[in-house]
This record gives structure tokens, C-alpha cells and sequence, in this order.
């Protein structure tokens, strides 16, 4: 099976910054796109940031500008660096990955790693 893990979450203080990852194993096939999402207790999960096959970024208007996802297709590896972190932020991060041939894609979770960001 495909296995998710992510990873460099913790608690830090307003302001700081942290670096996500997210390593996918297993049956590793024609990953389509990557994405983190995130869960802030009491709210419905929000789509943070996107990359792409080609390398194209897409990010929530929350984040835009103090965060950026990467990737290391060699590694089947993703990241999202957070600066300028919010208590806002403060919220549960998972990765998602989209594999298979673009006619049917299926998609994939990790188990989410825990950002609190204090005051």
C-alpha cells in the first residue's frame, strides 16, 4: 500500500517558522499533484497549498506570501515551509497525494502532524 508520513510539526511561538514534510512510500506511481491541507479544531478541513507535476504552486489566501511548497520527486518528498507563523495556523496539517493516470486519480492521506502556534 501507499504510505504517508509527515513530519516538523510542533509547538512555536508567534512568528516562527517551521518546515513541513511529507514522505510518500509504498506503490509509488504517477504522482499527479501534492497538496497540504490543514484542520483548526471546530473548522472544516481548508486547502493550504498545491504543487503540481510541472511545478506549479497554488496557495490559500491564509498563507500567500509567508509559505511555500516544494517538492523532491526523487524522493517522493514534499514540503511546506511556514514563516511569520499565526495562532491562527494553529491546526492539524495533513498531506495529500493524487496518483494514477490523469482518467481516474486516486487519492491518498497521511495522519496529519500537529502545528500549534502560541501567542
Amino acid at each position: 500500500q501507499v504510505q504517508l508520513v509527515e513530519s516538523g510539526g510542533g509547538l512555536v511561538q508567534a512568528g516562527g517558522s517551521l518546515r513541513l514534510s511529507c514522505a510518500a512510500s509504498g506503490r509509488i506511481f504517477s504522482i499527479n499533484t501534492m497538496s497540504w491541507y490543514r484542520q483548526a479544531p471546530g473548522k472544516q478541513r481548508e486547502l493550504v497549498a498545491t504543487i503540481t507535476t510541472g511545478g506549479s504552486t497554488n496557495y490559500a489566501d491564509s498563507v500567500k506570501g509567508r509559505s511555500t511548497i516544494s517538492r523532491d520527486n526523487a524522493k517522493n518528498t514534499m514540503y511546506l515551509e511556514m514563516n511569520s507563523l499565526k495562532p491562527e495556523d494553529t491546526a492539524i496539517y495533513y498531506c495529500n497525494v493524487k496518483m494514477g493516470p490523469s482518467y481516474r486519480l486516486l487519492a491518498y492521506w497521511g495522519q496529519g502532524t500537529q502545528v500549534t502556534v502560541s501567542s
